[in-house]
C-alpha cells in the first residue's frame, strides 16, 4: 500500500484525478474510484480532493528526484488543478470540509472498534493514511484561508486519542523514498504505532 512508492505512478494517478476533478466537484459523491493502484484500499485508488492534494504536495517536495519530463508533467497538473480549484472554489471548499470530517469520523470508529475488540488495534495502516490525508486537507485550507472551529476541535480530539493508542515510537512506516515529504513534527503518526500492533 505505502511500501513500494513510484513517482511515475503517483504522477499518473494525479493526472487522472485532475482530469476528472471538475466532474467530481460538481457531483455529490465524496469517494469515487478513478482506476490505478498505489495507496488504495482495494484495486483502485479513491478520487478525493484530499488524495489529490496528498500526491501534489509530496511530488512538489520530491521534485528534485523528477526528470525533466516528469517536472513538466507535474507543472501541467498543478496548473490545471489551480484553474479548476479557482473556478469551482465553493464546491472545492465543501468537498475539503466533508472529506476531513468523514476521515476523522472513520478514525473515531477505529477507536470504538479497538474498545470493543483489542485485536482491531492491529489494523492501524488505514488510520495512518486517513490522518495523513486530513493533514494535507488542513494545509490546503490554511492556504485558502478556510476556517472551521468544528474541524479544529475534531482534529484535536482525534489526535489526543491517537497519541494514546499509537504509543510506541518507530522508524518511518512508509516507503523510505517518501520520508522527506513527511517530517515527524507534522506527521508524527507515521513514526508511531500501537505497542501490540504488527505494522
Amino acid at each position: 500500500m505505502t511500501q513500494n512508492y513510484s513517482i511515475d505512478q503517483d504522477l499518473s494517478e494525479a493526472e487522472t484525478m485532475v482530469d476528472g476533478l471538475e466532474t467530481y466537484l460538481k457531483g455529490s459523491e465524496l469517494y469515487t474510484s478513478v482506476g490505478g493502484g498505489f495507496l488504495a484500499f482495494g484495486n483502485q485508488p479513491t478520487m478525493t480532493v484530499g488524495v489529490l492534494l496528498m500526491r501534489l504536495r509530496r511530488l512538489h517536495i520530491l521534485e528534485a528526484q523528477l526528470n525533466q519530463q516528469q517536472r513538466e508533467k507535474l507543472g501541467s497538473i498543478n496548473h490545471r488543478h489551480a484553474q479548476i480549484r479557482d473556478e469551482w472554489r465553493a464546491h472545492y471548499e465543501k468537498k475539503l470540509l466533508r472529506e476531513a470530517k468523514s476521515r476523522l469520523d472513520s478514525i473515531r470508529q477505529y477507536f470504538a472498534d479497538v474498545n470493543q475488540n483489542r485485536e482491531a488495534i492491529n489494523i492501524y495502516q488505514p488510520e495512518q493514511f486517513r490522518r495523513t490525508v486530513v493533514q494535507d486537507v488542513l494545509g490546503a485550507m490554511k492556504d485558502m484561508r478556510i476556517l472551521s472551529a468544528e474541524l479544529d476541535q475534531k482534529v484535536a480530539a482525534v489526535d489526543a486519542q491517537l497519541r494514546v493508542l499509537a504509543n510506541e515510537r518507530t522508524a518511518f512506516l512508509w516507503d523510505p523514498q517518501l520520508e522527506p515529504a513527511y517530517p515527524e513534527k507534522d506527521y508524527w503518526w507515521l513514526y508511531r504505532k500501537p505497542r501490540t500492533a504488527h505494522v
